[in-house]
């Protein structure tokens, strides 16, 4: 069995399949069966499944209460790390399949599940007052055995082998070895490393510079990925999409011209974007697309660029893996932060019991302190404090690198729920949390820039990600296409196919877009700092 864990997954897309959370066998493929968690199926499940014993035994306002606090992003996530945890501890479905192969979303949410099982089980744990009383957690107080048997499978390596993908870029590889000591802290030791789309084929400027630009990265690997077994994929000059392309993986580079030619006159660049962003004044510019497509340094050359015509920008992330330090320094007209998940949370619970110690009891403050206990917690302070970071765009324009689309949409969809758990906790809003929806939907302050690569996958997650914003009514008109191999003049075979794939895709962010977009070509040299201006046209 083949599942994703990944809020943003494709799937669908490389087996050509509708999917589901229960598993849909793949007919062209015998024995194999491939599952999609749909979080926000998997949380109205959770979700009933709390509320049906109540249902016709409570008034109705317990029930309407009861929903109100069952529609957190918390609700979410430990509905898909429900079910997450439930396929790895299942006894009925270790004895149907040999091997259970989770597809997961990247980095930073990943380890956030993946350290889920120890949080929830020290916390239901610790509770005195049990977790029926909690909400959101009710579902969980019977759970407990699965959440340890999770962490008991996790950390056994006669059962579980966790397996890194990297590129073969610096950056890249730093986010794998932070991934991988993050793993050992929490015991999953038996690891594989996996580079892959390394060139291996290099005739003209472009590929010889993209070949010793990898095999430099991979030379000075960082020391923490030094002793992990590690195996190569090469650039394949196709998409992996479709089971031909999947079953030709690892046998040849199955050469093939695409005959589709652009249907565009002419196209813009990065730098007609943020001309454009500044002249219409935007003071919150959100970079977001799926992992690896370039978000960082984009988000980046906003930046710099904003504030070289004068503009005090502040350049921040909500993304636990994110590296922007690695790539501009702070200075010149910009200020960098990122969330620190954890200092967050440690403000925001003593900010909260410092409230609760004016006016309640011994035992009341006993029962909020562990209500904070609760993993739910670290969401609702991230989210605060990205809001109180947006707040700030009164004085400056803030450009925001996120996470992963999935886990951003979360983020974002959720403010209306955590305006209504924090007041649950701390007993009112912040001002910062109050205006951060009207902040967001308002097309003349917010702008999200959504960025691509000029393949199936990444621009079939960027339409569902535009639809999602569509829907939660914030404003976004610029796509980015990154890293094209269609923008560059190379003869080398392997890319000069690459880039012929390329073309239907480039049309169809053209179609999507209505033609607001840019290309950037694909750079070989390392992109930070002053060299962050090479994107640019």
């Amino acid at each position: 069995m083949l599942v994703s864990t990944d809020p943003a997954s494709n799937l669908q897309d490389v087996f050509d399949t509708e999917l589901n959370n229960k598993g849909i066998p793949i007919k062209e493929v015998p024995n194999l069966v491939v599952a999609n968690f749909e979080p926000e199926e998997a949380a109205a499940e959770y979700k009933e499944s709390v509320l049906a014993p109540y249902r016709g035994k409570l008034p109705n306002a317990a029930i309407q209460s009861m929903e109100e606090q069952l529609s957190g992003s918390c609700t979410v996530e430990i509905a898909a790390f429900n079910e997450f945890s439930s396929f790895i501890t299942d006894k009925k479905t270790a004895d149907k399949y040999d091997h259970i192969i989770f597809d997961t979303a990247p980095t930073g949410h990943t380890l956030r599940m993946l350290q889920l099982p120890s949080a929830w089980t020290n916390f239901i744990s610790e509770s005195t007052h049990g977790a029926s009383c909690l909400g959101q957690l009710s579902g969980l107080e019977d759970k407990k055995e699965i959440y340890k048997n999770a962490v008991d499978n996790l950390a056994d390596g006669e059962k579980t082998t966790l397996i890194l993908i990297s590129r073969p870029e610096i950056s890249a590889l730093k986010e794998a070895e932070r991934a991988s000591l993050e793993l050992h802290d929490i015991g999953v030791d038996n690891q594989l490393l996996i580079v892959n789309g390394i060139l291996k084929e290099h005739d003209d400027y472009l590929s010889n510079a993209i070949y010793t630009k990898q095999q430099d990265a991979l030379k000075d690997i960082p020391i923490g990925l030094k002793d992990i077994e590690t195996f190569e994929i090469p650039l394949r000059p196709y998409n992996i999409t479709g089971l031909e392309n999947i079953r030709s993986l690892f046998k040849s580079n199955n050469i093939k011209y695409n005959d589709e030619t652009l249907k565009i006159d002419n196209i813009l660049n990065l730098n007609d974007v943020i001309e454009d962003l500044y002249k219409s004044n935007k003071k919150v510019i959100f970079t977001m697309g799926k992992g690896g497509v370039g978000k960082t340094t984009i988000a980046a050359t906003i930046a710099q660029e904003l504030a070289k015509k004068g503009e005090k920008v502040h350049l921040t992330t909500t993304d636990p893996a994110s590296h922007l330090k690695f790539v501009l320094e702070e200075g010149h007209g910009v200020k960098i932060s990122s969330i620190d998940e954890k200092k967050e949370l440690e403000k925001y619970r003593e900010e909260v019991l410092s409230k609760a110690r004016e006016t309640m009891s011994d035992d009341d403050i006993a029962y909020i302190e562990e209500d904070l206990r609760s993993p739910c917690t670290q969401e609702i302070a991230v989210f605060r404090a990205l809001a109180e970071i947006v707040e700030g765009s009164e004085d400056a324009i803030v450009v925001i690198d996120t996470a992963p689309t999935g886990h951003t949409l979360l983020l974002l969809e959720s403010t209306q729920s955590y305006n209504n758990e924090i007041e649950r906790t701390q007993g009112d809003i912040p001002k910062s949390v109050k205006s951060l929806l009207p902040k967001l939907k308002d097309k003349n302050l917010t702008e999200v820039i959504i960025i691509t690569l000029p393949e199936a996958t990444p621009v079939y997650e960027a339409t569902r990600l535009q639809e999602d914003l569509n829907r939660a009514g914030i404003y976004s008109k610029w796509w980015v296409i990154n890293s094209s191999f269609y923008a560059t003049s190379t003869t080398n075979e392997i890319l000069k196919v690459k880039a012929s794939n390329e073309a239907q895709w480039i049309n169809k962010v053209n179609e999507i877009s209505k033609g607001n977009f840019a290309m950037i070509k694909w750079i070989p040299e390392e992109l930070k700092g002053e060299n962050l201006s090479k994107i640019l046209k």
